[in-house]
């Protein structure tokens, strides 16, 4: 079965116009309570785990949530940007493409795997019109304002065809072109079946190509207006020809496939113009009183399209949409940091020719996407180098070693973030602190550490022997959160994870083995490195092979500076390593680099950059990927 697009504009407008007691109701909400974001309950506090779970966990985002109006208000107040939205963004674009037909029609569509497009029915409606299809990335302007080359790739629906016309969806597979595939060079979003990435009164993005022109961006401006069981409703300027388009949050996670325009009706179905008559062709879309747009929401998307793969051949190819999209219940944290789940691979660069940037992660990476993640490393690089008139980098050349997984199997159920809470046994420092007897020396030491260089001396009561490994520790820890702007759980994390990589040679053997099978074996190199990743980075420059040139090295928010940390490297001692160059990035505001700046402690040979990070980011790798010294520095190498 198939639709044209007016069937699936009549069908919209049929909702939309069902749904007019719900909206007003939506505007009554949002008049009385001052802010734009109204939904259901469950729908909010899911939404704020979501934004906030990482920083104050899901049981702080549940107290919150029994105060009224409270979450509603936090999520509203989320509308200033971080400055790497735009650059995060112009990556996750690289993943957008115009679909050329062959009656010359044009549609969107978007990278969902290595080898996957979305887009709607209505524009592949079935298998022949897809044989004789095909897709453009790069159909856009540079940042020059110049055109840039696109590449067609032609579409393999024999591989792959699904289509839903209820839903107005179809996913089909990408030919490589010239030997290469598509999700390499330009990316793909991955797809999140689980509810919570957006909720009425947020804005959505729209990334495609409409009436067939070159790529563009409908941003922020944008609200999400009403949420159907299948469909969402939000305002957007969109065209013919934007068929197939993602809807994307502030996040830049997929929300919704968008399919239609709503256009304004009478009583008897008609559409209307803009000045109240009845519409019809000869007048041009353009007359039409659109409303509002609409898009199927992602999990039906992934549901249907899940229902219809029927052979091993499509159930495996589907696999490439990732754990995270399939039906069923979203996998448990367990799940995602068993040993078993070490198996996700790095991302290579493409093509594969020097000179080389490598980006090495730091800790509590586990069951995150590596795509994404360079996609957010890219970004916060891109903010910087246009800071000096630079073009940004294609996150697809960047390789990006992944060893997330690996960490959290190979350390026991410490290595997992905890639920620190108020009436849990112990201080916070007792209570993230690693299980194993040496681990705990360790972590107790660093932390001990940490807190000496920032000026904490110890009370004449302080803990004396091992028996009282970890008493009297929370007074260090909250000295350094005091001096921060860092939470002292983040921190005693942070810690945490250091110890056990430099405390268990099996997890920092598999670490770096891992590392490396993602990692150029010629040719010059700038590595980029951020938190326990630079450490990871000095034990990995003595097992390199000699054939590689490390042009440059740099290092950002590194607890290297600690005389904890060096003398447990496997360089044995704080010895400046044979690169090109050592740029590294500080900030006073981060605990974890407390230990910086690092000449005194390294040598002359290291270029210290202070950084000005935002406070409440003062530890996070995009901000200091967008200091402009720190970014050049890169560009001059890559």
């Amino acid at each position: 079965m198939s639709t044209t697009l007016h069937e699936q504009q009549d069908l919209a407008a049929a909702r939309y116009n069902d749904r007019a007691a719900e909206r007003a109701e939506t505007e009554r909400k949002q008049e009385a309570t001052g802010t734009l974001v109204v939904d259901d309950p469950a729908q909010i506090e899911a939404r704020a785990e979501r934004l906030l779970g990482d920083a104050v966990g899901p049981r702080a985002v549940r107290q919150a949530g029994r105060t009224e109006g409270v979450l509603e208000r936090i999520i509203a107040e989320n509308d200033l940007q971080p400055s790497l939205f735009l650059g995060r963004g112009t990556a996750i674009a690289e993943s957008v493409g115009r679909i050329s037909l062959s009656d010359g029609g044009a549609g969107t569509g978007f990278l969902v795997g290595r080898r996957l497009l979305l887009t709607n029915n209505h524009v592949l409606p079935d298998l022949a019109t897809a044989k004789d299809a095909f897709v453009e990335f790069d159909f856009e302007l540079g940042p020059d304002g110049r055109p840039e080359q696109p590449a067609a790739f032609d579409l393999d629906p024999g591989t792959l065809f699904l289509t839903d016309a209820g839903i107005d969806a179809s996913l089909v597979a990408v030919a490589p072109a010239s030997g290469v595939v598509a999700g390499d060079r330009y990316g793909w979003n991955r797809l999140l079946k689980q509810q919570g990435k957006i909720v009425i009164g947020e804005a959505a993005n729209v990334i495609g190509h409409p009436s067939g022109r070159r790529k563009e961006i409908a941003v922020r401006h944008n609200r999400l207006l009403d949420q159907l069981p299948d469909f969402l409703h939000y305002e957007a300027d969109t065209e013919p020809g934007n068929s197939g388009s993602p809807v994307f949050n502030d996040q830049w996670e997929v929300v919704a496939l968008h399919h239609s325009g709503v256009p304004r009706t009478n009583d008897a179905g008609q559409w209307l113009t803009a000045d109240g008559r009845v519409w019809d062709r000869s007048m041009g879309d353009a007359a039409v009183a659109w409303v509002a747009n609409e898009g199927a929401r992602i999990s039906v998307v992934l549901a249907r399209l899940r229902a219809l793969a029927t052979t091993p051949a499509q159930v495996a190819l589907l696999d490439e949409l990732g754990a995270e999209a399939l039906v069923g219940a979203a996998p448990t944290e367990a799940a995602r940091t068993a040993p078993e789940a070490a198996g996700r691979p790095g991302l290579r660069g493409v093509p594969e020719t020097p000179p080389h940037l490598v980006f090495l992660h730091g800790r509590s990476q586990q069951g995150r996407d590596p795509a994404v993640l360079r996609a957010d490393w890219a970004g916060g690089l891109a903010r910087g180098l246009g800071g000096v008139g630079r073009a940004p980098v294609n996150p697809a050349r960047v390789w990006f070693p992944y060893y997330g997984d690996l960490l959290a199997g190979l350390a026991d159920a410490s290595a997992t973030e905890r639920l620190v809470t108020a009436d849990g046994r112990g201080t916070v420092a007792e209570q993230v602190a690693p299980v194993g007897t040496s681990a705990r020396a360790t972590y107790a030491e660093l932390i001990e550490d940490a807190a000496a260089r920032a000026g904490f001396r110890p009370t004449a009561t302080a803990r004396e022997g091992i028996g009282d490994l970890l008493a009297g520790l929370q007074p260090a820890l909250s000295w350094l959160a005091n001096r921060s702007r860092l939470d002292d759980v983040v921190i005693a994390a942070v810690f945490r994870d250091v110890a056990l990589y430099l405390d268990d040679d099996r997890v920092r053997g598999q670490v770096l083995d891992t590392v490396l099978a993602t990692f150029p074996t010629s040719g010059p190199v700038t590595l980029v490195s951020h938190s326990l990743g630079t450490i990871v980075a000095l034990d990995l420059l003595t097992r390199v092979p000699p054939q590689v040139d490390l042009r440059l090295l740099v290092t950002a928010g590194s607890p290297l500076g600690m005389d904890t940390v060096t003398k447990r490297l496997l360089g044995d001692g704080p010895h400046r390593p044979a690169v090109g160059r050592w740029v590294n990035a500080w900030c006073p505001a981060d605990a974890v680099a407390i230990g910086c700046p690092l000449a005194p402690t390294w040598g002359g040979g290291v270029e210290d950059v202070q950084t000005d990070n935002a406070t409440d980011r003062a530890h996070a790798i995009t901000e200091y990927l967008a200091d402009l010294r720190v970014a050049s520095a890169i560009a001059d190498t890559v």
